[in-house]
């Protein structure tokens, strides 16, 4: 008697498996002859609309879509033509697994929940509906493939139709860090920051997930069921290596040359960090700041990095027009959040400046007129519930977003009032015109504050929540910072 993949899976898998008994599990699945079991709904498919959601590891909008034209990003501005670009989008967690967990989930993060690139859904929102998961309970199938959440064993019982895939986990030959020119050293791994690599697109991870992607794509255009496929890809994060092909679309000559890396005037502290996460690299000093030359390098590395992935996201829209999917199909395009390329004499995210708060949103919906771009502000927190508007699927109540469903059908219609974010023991929020985030201690004392207007100050140099003219302001922010981070 033959079981089915899932039935194996949910016997056989706890909520955070060790690898190496994923691929043993794996293993005996296929050797028991698995097979996987669907609820075929061909004859509702034209009216349910497939999601293709596709999610970019520290994608800043720097882009040409947002008016970026020193990146070449000719595939994102293309579906930024057809569909709608939020202008000023915000993550409500600057680092990759809680962000991914918030969206996910639907949830805010707060001082006990999402905290860190360590975050796991089903240790801090145990029991909760997924957006995946939703998706699956109304039909369905629904897949995962690369980073999309940030641990892929998390979350994977109850989500997905079938066990999530990513590159490093099931490709042989493709170690995590996937470094291709640097010979590594008995007893010692080298680490640089960057890699020019003589390579074809498909030996790095995000070739490998676009190549899945498309076969995943085919198979799903003959089966006639709905998807809700989420393609994670890993570049432009850390270290930054792609072909040299994408190297040499960027001149190294006008790089970083305009950019304010001065910490803001009057800005506190605590506001500043060490991006330990780029020092962790063999050729970035342990402390202190990085030299002019390495730091147009890190940056030329980054636009390479946002072009290969750039042409990996073209490949799969590409298959997805050839395949005919793309007259019912809504595809979402965003970074989970920002990314600081020198800004404020910092690196990396892991902060509420608006280049680590703000990223990417895209969205493209069948036979609705796009070309948009929307100003109004929004927060990831509201795309699940807005995706269950645009698929017409019921909300589970413990949603704490908005959805932008009418911002589709009114582009220069307001957005929200106020979007909020937190970072460690700091609560942000961000209005029409200010920026504004306060660090509290354990007891919830405030420890400092800062505050930006973005209609005279746009790049954040200088911190005016201490003068007098604003204390008004600043106590009226105050108090809705409070408020947000004690929800549950």
């Amino acid at each position: 008697m033959k079981h089915t993949m899932l039935e194996l899976w949910d016997f056989c898998m706890g909520p955070k498996m060790p690898l190496a008994k994923y691929g043993t599990v794996m293993t005996l699945m296929f050797l028991a002859g698995c097979t996987v079991s669907k609820t075929k709904l061909k004859e509702h498919s034209n009216q349910r609309p497939n999601v293709l959601f596709i999610a970019v590891d520290d994608l800043r909008p720097e882009l040409g879509c947002y008016g970026k034209s020193q990146v070449h990003s000719p595939n994102i501005d293309a579906l930024a033509k057809k569909g709608f670009l939020f202008e000023r989008a915000y993550c409500n967690v600057p680092v990759c697994g809680a962000s991914r967990a918030s969206i996910l989930t639907g949830l805010r993060p707060t001082p006990n929940r999402f905290l860190t690139y360590k975050s796991y859904i089903n240790e801090d929102a145990p029991g909760i509906i997924t957006l995946p998961e939703l998706f699956k309970n109304n039909g369905y199938s629904t897949l995962s493939l690369g980073k999309v959440v940030h641990h892929w064993q998390d979350d994977a019982l109850q989500s997905w139709t079938e066990p999530p895939w990513n590159p490093q986990a099931f490709e042989p030959g493709s170690p995590g860090r996937q470094r291709l020119n640097y010979q590594l050293p008995k007893n010692k791994e080298k680490k640089p920051s960057y890699e020019k690599a003589e390579a074809v697109d498909s030996a790095y991870h995000d070739g490998k997930i676009a190549k899945k992607a498309i076969e995943k794509l085919q198979l799903l255009s003959q089966d006639g069921t709905p998807f809700f496929m989420a393609v994670g890809f890993i570049r432009p994060h850390l270290p930054f290596n792609a072909p040299n092909g994408y190297w040499d679309m960027h001149d190294p000559n006008t790089i970083g040359s305009s950019r304010s890396i001065k910490f803001p005037i009057h800005g506190p502290e605590v506001a500043r960090h060490s991006f330990s996460e780029l020092r962790t690299y063999d050729d970035i000093p342990k402390d202190g700041g990085v030299s002019d030359e390495m730091a147009r390098t890190l940056i030329h590395g980054y636009y390479a990095s946002v072009s290969y992935v750039d042409a990996q996201i073209g490949l799969v829209i590409d298959e997805l027009n050839r395949l005919n999917l793309t007259n019912n199909t809504i595809i979402v395009l965003w970074g989970d959040h920002g990314w600081s390329l020198g800004e404020h004499g910092l690196w990396c995210k892991h902060s509420t400046f608006n280049v680590a708060m703000q990223a990417p949103l895209i969205v493209s919906i069948p036979d609705r007129k796009g070309g948009h771009k929307i100003q109004g502000l929004v927060e990831f927190v509201d795309i699940y519930p807005s995706l269950t508007d645009l698929a017409k699927l019921p909300k589970p109540e413990h949603l704490q977003g908005e959805s932008f469903a009418h911002l589709l059908d009114n582009p220069n219609s307001k957005g929200k009032e106020a979007i909020y974010g937190r970072w460690k023991n700091s609560d942000f929020i961000k209005t029409d015109r200010y920026a504004y985030t306060e660090w509290f201690s354990e007891n919830g004392t405030s420890l400092a504050s800062m505050l930006y207007d973005h209609l005279k100050d746009p790049d954040e140099t200088i911190n005016v929540a201490e003068l007098e003219e604003n204390k008004t302001l600043v106590d009226s922010l105050s108090i809705k910072v409070q408020q947000i981070r004690n929800i549950k």
